[in-house]
């Protein structure tokens, strides 16, 4: 079996859904394991709702057996929070990029 790689570099719902399959896990088992729907999960699966709240990335993590920060919109929130309480970073990184 492949090592699972440590971060995601796939977008928020083939990640779940490659993580489901990985697990042998269905949308129902995924449900009772979360509180959440299996159509819900659905939804988030093929893209037809945002990206969730940290909380239920993290509820969703657990359930896979994963860290939250597997997932790139997860670790993207992190870095945005972060450089939020640096503007001087923000400057120097955006200068970067011009």
């Amino acid at each position: 079996m492949a090592r699972r790689r440590k971060f995601s570099e796939e977008p928020f719902g083939p990640t779940i859904e490659r993580l489901m399959a990985e697990n042998g896990v269905t949308y129902r088992g995924l449900a009772e394991k979360t509180q959440l729907s299996a159509g819900y999960l659905n939804h988030l699966v093929h893209g037809n709702r945002p990206v969730p709240s940290n909380d239920v990335v993290e509820t969703l993590a657990d359930a896979l057996g994963v860290e939250p920060e597997h997932f790139r919109e997860y670790r993207l929130r992190v870095i945005t929070e972060r450089l939020e309480a640096m503007p001087e970073m923000i400057d120097r990184l955006y200068r970067r990029l011009e």
